[in-house]
């Protein structure tokens, strides 16, 4: 009879393994495993089918195309992880944390992927009878792969002796993190290396996603990510580059920027970039809702007034020939008035309103959201005061300019030329910087603490000496502040601002839902929790309009599956982490030879 014993390596701690979910032994299941992922990966240079009717051409054999790209991608990633459980020199980096997870994950991903294209190509082009022996091939291949994965030993954390019971609680226990282990030195060079490789990586993924040019591409894009993830988070990688981070912060810091900032020169036209820069205004607000709601614990339903504040201050000092007070502010004047007065408006709005907590907060919050929209509806001329020019908006906004630089025209750098929107990103870009280095230092500091102690449990912060009300209200208004600041940019990338895109609920974001929901899909508390979030919640629904119909439905049910399995979001700060799960930790230590506690014995 075989059995599993620990292993212990330099790399990671020791760990057990689990009998896998389909009785095959270890090592025939490895191999089918890689028989499974190898053709897999072949079948993607053949036809899938037989017309270019359906997206993406994949009917030329020896260049996949479309969904063929995803599907060889996961095979690939598969199989690599399976040679590195082998062991093989080279790739043992692969697997620092578990051996068998990531290969369970990268396998359900390949397998959803390619299904999800076989199912395509069955609906739009009516019926089966449409694949090529190509997709065929693929769909039989991924789901032996599936089957020979299932098979494989499942891994268990070194202190959990016991499997776990169940076909889906082991399924489910592949995305739980590894258990943190020793990583093997590595030389200073190669650290800094794995950084930058790891930020190239990210802006590779980054513009596959947002360059997808039709929806099925994109959902199988969210397929593979999604399985992809935590795959790599099962392996240990994450961890050992959550390590190098900390270990060169300025590598890692200057690395993402470096790499964001490229991402303009990797476009051909503005037609992403534009997608792109709406991504960062909002992400910039959803960090700035962070410090509201996720520090200093503040429920504000009507944040994405704060916005407006900022755009409209902006409209109204840009020189724009339907602005009320024909002045033009410079660039550096604009983006300071609509900060300073958005920090005004954060405190007057705070001041009565925060002295109720929880619900109540909520419901006030929500109420000035409504107020600040209908109010510049009403200022018109007729409801009230020729300001803000009613419903009508105020348009034609002039791009901004800084001396000599004017961000509307074309511009070439380094021999490529940037448009109009690839000058807004790199703009955008600096605040956003601006933004996290200002979030960060806050949390850092001794009145980030304070809010997070506020948010914790107000009354016992109180009973410790803590200022509460004067402290939500820094956190209001700086919250406010930060709002300011990209609603100033957002008036100009849109050459306008209108009332109605400043509702709690609006079928483009940002709007204060919206925005809400990408602070807790991402992780409360965290630097880059909201800007994943936001770049989820803005994605999916401009690339899925084909769904638009259903879009509400489909983001509820998101958010009951997040809050069920994730409820601290994607990206996980360690204190929400501890208070969403349970640690294994026990009140009363038990003898390890008896079982029982001191009292029970």
């Amino acid at each position: 009879m075989t059995t599993n014993t620990p292993t212990t390596t330099k790399d990671q701690p020791a760990a057990t393994t689990a009998p896998g979910l389909i009785p095959l032994p270890p090592a025939s299941a490895r191999i089918t495993a890689v028989i499974g992922a190898a053709t897999t990966f072949a079948s993607t240079f053949l036809a899938w089918t037989w017309t270019e009717a359906f997206p993406g051409n994949l009917t030329i054999s020896g260049y996949p195309g479309g969904l063929q790209v995803l599907t060889l991608t996961g095979a690939l990633l598969t199989l690599l992880f399976l040679l590195s459980g082998q062991g093989i020199r080279g790739l043992r980096w692969l697997t620092p944390g578990g051996t068998n997870s990531p290969v369970l994950l990268l396998a359900l991903g390949t397998f959803a992927v390619t299904w999800f294209a076989v199912g395509a190509i069955a609906v739009e082009l009516g019926g089966l009878v449409n694949l090529e022996p190509g997709g065929w091939i693929a769909a039989v291949t991924s789901l032996l792969l599936v089957i020979a994965a299932t098979a494989l030993p499942s891994d268990l954390p070194a202190d959990d002796q016991r499997p776990a019971t169940g076909t889906w609680k082991r399924l489910l226990h592949s995305f739980k993190a590894p258990e943190p282990g020793r990583a093997a030195p590595l030389p200073a060079w190669i650290e800094v290396l794995t950084i930058a490789a790891a930020c190239g990586a990210g802006l590779i993924v980054f513009t596959y996603g947002i360059g997808t040019e039709y929806g099925q591409l994109f959902i199988g894009f969210l397929i593979l990510t999604g399985f992809g993830a935590p795959a790599l988070q099962r392996s240990g990688l994450v961890r050992r580059f959550s390590t190098l981070s900390q270990k060169h912060r300025n590598v890692t810091i200057t690395a993402a920027f470096v790499a964001a900032a490229a991402f303009p020169f990797t476009q051909e036209s503005d037609t992403y970039t534009s997608v792109a820069v709406s991504i960062l205004i909002f992400a910039t607000v959803a960090v700035g809702l962070n410090v509201v709601v996720g520090l200093a614990g503040l429920l504000d339903l009507g944040y994405v007034a704060f916005l407006g504040v900022g755009a409209y201050t902006a409209a109204l000092v840009s020189g724009a020939p339907t602005a009320a007070l024909g002045i033009q502010f410079p660039f550096w004047a604009a983006v300071l008035a609509g900060a300073v007065v958005s920090m005004i408006f954060g405190v007057i709005i705070g001041a009565p309103t925060l002295r109720v907590r929880g619900d109540y907060l909520a419901i006030v919050t929500l109420g000035f959201g409504e107020i600040f929209r209908i109010a510049m509806q009403n200022l018109d001329g007729t409801s009230g005061p020729d300001i803000t020019n009613g419903p009508n908006g105020i348009p034609s906004i002039p791009d901004l300019k800084f001396f000599s630089f004017d961000l509307g025209e074309p511009h070439t750098v380094l021999g490529v030329e940037l448009g109009r929107f690839a000058n807004y990103y790199l703009l955008m870009l600096l605040f956003t910087a601006l933004i996290i280095i200002v979030f960060r230092r806050s949390d850092r500091s001794r009145i980030g603490r304070a809010w997070v102690a506020i948010r914790e449990d107000e009354t016992a912060a109180g009973a410790m000496g803590i200022n509460s009300f004067r402290l939500k209200l820094m956190a209001f208004a700086l919250g406010a502040t930060l709002a300011g600041i990209a609603g100033t940019v957002l008036a100009h990338v849109e050459y306008g601002v209108h009332p109605d895109g400043y509702k709690f609920v609006h079928t483009v974001p940002p709007n204060s839902a919206f925005l809400l929901a990408a602070v807790i899909l991402g992780g409360m508390g965290t630097v880059s929790g909201p800007l994943i979030g936001a770049a989820l919640l803005y994605l999916i629904p401009a690339k899925l309009q084909f769904m638009a119909d259903y879009q509400l439905l489909l983001f509820g049910i998101a958010l009951v599956l997040l809050m069920r399995f994730r409820p601290e979001g994607l990206i996980a700060d360690r204190r929400q982490q501890l208070e969403f799960h349970e640690t294994g930790q026990l009140d009363v230590p038990k003898d390890s030879a008896t079982g029982l506690t001191k009292t029970e014995a």
